[in-house]
């Protein structure tokens, strides 16, 4: 564990490959730890309740973001979405650097909240293969696929605002490439500290 810890937000549009990169930098590198984030949307027939997201009705969402029980929350895609506060406290307390996945407009509010965060923003190598992916994974419905795609765009253009970008267009590869990003702030993190 770090006497350091530091805090990594990993953003990127829906199908971009986030998940997969992200389970291979927590395969990889044990010092990292994943925060589960809570949402309103449904589960998906391979997620698991504390594993995946904690999965919240609306009103249970409410009550926790009235309570400020969230580091962050944003509505996206017609879902809620927050990173619960504790969790993030609580594995940076134990020396983990902690990584959350989570919409753009999230990391924003986490930047602010927390300047030295590093944000990484995972890119499909094209819109057309985005679009590919999504409907490979057969997993929205036509209008939750229609408006995945059309916020795409709209997420890719923020891309500039995030301290590194990673282009996820052969999986090994990029996983190497975010590893290396991580280690590589780790490691200037521990010599500024």
């Amino acid at each position: 564990m770090d006497a350091d810890p530091k805090l990594f937000v990993i953003s990127g549009p829906s199908g971009a490959g986030k998940g997969t990169l992200v389970a291979e930098l927590l395969r990889r590198v044990p010092s990292v730890s994943r925060a589960v984030t809570s949402t309103t949307r449904r589960p998906r027939p391979d997620e698991q309740e504390g594993v995946h997201y904690y999965f919240l009705t609306k009103e249970e969402f409410e009550r926790g973001r009235d309570r400020g029980d969230f580091l962050e929350w944003a509505l996206v895609h017609g879902y809620y979405y927050a990173t619960p506060r504790a969790e993030v406290e609580r594995k940076l307390g134990e020396g983990f650097d902690v990584v959350l996945v989570i919409d753009v407009q999230g990391a924003a509010r986490v930047k602010e909240i927390m300047p030295e965060a590093c944000l990484i923003f995972i890119e499909p190598p094209s819109m057309a293969e985005l679009v590919e992916r999504l409907k490979r994974r057969e997993t929205e419905t036509k209008e939750e696929l229609e408006i995945r795609i059309s916020a795409a765009a709209l997420e890719m253009a923020l891309a500039k605002k995030y301290d590194y970008v990673v282009i996820n267009d052969e999986v090994r590869r990029a996983a190497n490439e975010l590893i290396e990003i991580v280690e590589r702030v780790r490691k200037r993190n521990k010599s500024e500290g």
